[in-house]
């Protein structure tokens, strides 16, 4: 369970575990799903370090925290500080690109949302944060696609050429409010396709036409949770 940043071609990428900066309803489709209203801007929220587990083999999920819902995101990797950073400060600052699922409690996110509370414990909880490992990032952000099968059949597909705001957009928008600082996380939104994950589901993530990871969903009770981090 626990993390450092990776490489998909092997290696570890000497850079801190930092704080994982997520974005909710950057993708219309997602957002009318949800019966949500699209955003006038990005709705941001946090993730902190203990949040994360690696997107490997396995994907594990606290029984107490079910049902979990996936959401496949892009997620990019900061290797510099920003602060109201300028397009080019941005472009600079992005040394790698993944894919991660913003794993959400969805039941417990619905009823925090009527109560008018923050989302924390809807999707910062434990392991909530799978990071896949690293690929260079491309010379163009504007197509990039990735896709989600479960169990063989395909769940979700996302092209960045669908979010509401493009990714050095909204690393700039990010930076407006936020340090961001190397070993940040930026998780950039799912499209639509979210449910719920099963004990025992296969899952295939690919990013660019590549593959990523291939976990299999394991609920474990709180005890071996505790256990398996500890290790």
């Amino acid at each position: 369970m626990r993390y450092q940043h990776q490489w998909l071609e092997g290696g570890a990428i000497d850079l801190p575990v930092g704080q994982v900066v997520c974005v909710g309803r950057n993708y219309a489709a997602h957002a009318q799903e949800l019966n949500n209203p699209i955003p006038d801007e990005p709705v941001l929220f946090m993730k902190p370090p203990s949040a994360i587990q690696p997107l490997d083999d396995k994907l594990t999920i606290v029984a107490s925290f079910a049902p979990v819902h996936y959401e496949t995101e892009l997620a990019v990797l900061i290797t510099k500080p920003l602060f109201h950073a300028t397009k080019q400060a941005v472009e600079d600052a992005l040394g790698g690109m993944t894919l991660a699922l913003d794993l959400t409690r969805r039941e417990m996110q619905s009823r925090l949302k009527q109560k008018g509370l923050p989302w924390e414990r809807a999707k910062a909880f434990a392991g909530s944060a799978a990071i896949g490992r690293f690929v260079a990032v491309p010379d163009d952000w504007r197509e990039v696609v990735f896709t989600l099968s479960i169990n063989g059949e395909r769940r979700q597909q996302g092209n960045s050429a669908s979010m509401l705001m493009p990714v050095i957009t909204l690393i700039q928008h990010i930076s407006q409010t936020f340090w961001l600082n190397p070993g940040d996380i930026v998780l950039t939104g799912t499209p639509e396709g979210v449910g719920v994950l099963e004990n025992g589901d296969l899952l295939s993530l690919s990013l660019e036409g590549q593959h990523l990871a291939q976990p299999q969903v394991v609920v474990q009770s709180d005890e071996a949770f505790i256990q398996g981090k500890s290790v």
